[in-house]
């Protein structure tokens, strides 16, 4: 009986040393990046598609990392474009990423809590390899159009693309996709060391669709009018557009005989810092 009862106990135990490491395994397959390092992140990331965006942008005949870098983002489509080229050269698509997350409805982000994606030309200004959403990009909101339009107190802040698939106000892209954005974008800036222009529209800005959007939502016709003009001249010439904010906080398009004079093609200075990011303490980085 006594050798009945030890040998069930023996079993049990061989049993549960067996199982227990398949267990572990299948959880670190699920949580691996909250294990890692934010320089592991980016090594993983750089392990994994490293060599996949190199032969992709050699193939359109650029540089890598390239002379010119451009985001483009539609949340209607919920789609971001990422461009690429050589310096002061027409852009070239690299590839576009359905969003996978994104709150709010369209039109522009006014005041913290709203849960809406900003609208307009920001850039990235911070990265963050030890976001909670595994890696994240910063945008400039509130910009300076944005600190004359939205709520002088309370505009938001901590706006990202980044990993996983939720988020309040910002660009959920998925991990698998935030681990090639990210890295085409550090190697940019590494190389470059230069502003990353990332233009947030509402949908894609055709006179057709513009006239249509403007009648559903009247209350960002004025806005949606100060996009369109860089929208279009983007389609045409394949060159960012420059854009200033004007002192009531409009975006105007420069005319192209003051670019040749201009160095920043952006709506605000950058800030060069890389992590963590400012703003309150776990926010949606």
């Amino acid at each position: 009986m006594k050798r009945a009862v030890w040998l069930g106990v023996g079993l049990s135990l061989v049993v549960v040393a067996v199982a227990v490491p398949a267990v572990v395994r299948n959880c670190s397959n699920i949580t691996d990046k909250h294990f890692l390092s934010p320089q592991e992140r980016v090594a993983k990331a750089r392990e994994l598609k490293d060599s996949s965006i190199r032969a992709q942008i050699k193939n359109l005949d650029v540089p890598y990392p390239p002379g010119e870098l451009y985001l483009r983002a539609f949340k209607q489509e919920r789609i971001l474009e990422i461009w690429v080229g050589k310096l002061d050269q027409p852009l070239k698509l690299f590839r576009t990423y359905p969003i996978a997350g994104m709150s709010g409805t369209l039109g522009p982000k006014r005041k913290e809590g709203d849960q809406q994606v900003p609208e307009g030309f920001y850039q990235i200004d911070r990265f963050n390899p030890a976001s909670k959403f595994h890696l994240s990009l910063g945008l400039n909101y509130p910009n300076e159009s944005d600190r004359i339009r939205s709520d002088r107190k309370k505009p938001g802040s901590d706006i990202f693309i980044h990993g996983d698939t939720r988020s309040i106000g910002c660009l959920a892209m998925t991990d698998e996709l935030i681990r090639e954005i990210y890295l085409i974008a550090l190697d940019f800036r590494t190389s470059r060391k230069a502003p990353i222009p990332v233009h947030i529209f509402p949908f894609r800005m055709t006179p057709r669709a513009s006239r249509a959007f403007a009648e559903t939502f009247p209350q960002h016709a004025r806005l949606w009018a100060e996009l369109q003009p860089a929208f279009q001249n983007f389609e045409v010439r394949r060159l960012v557009p420059k854009v200033r904010v004007e002192s009531d906080g409009r975006y105007t398009l420069v005319p192209s005989s003051e670019r040749a004079r201009m160095k920043g093609i952006y709506a605000d200075r950058p800030h060069r810092g890389s992590y963590p990011p400012r703003g309150r303490a776990g926010a949606d980085l």
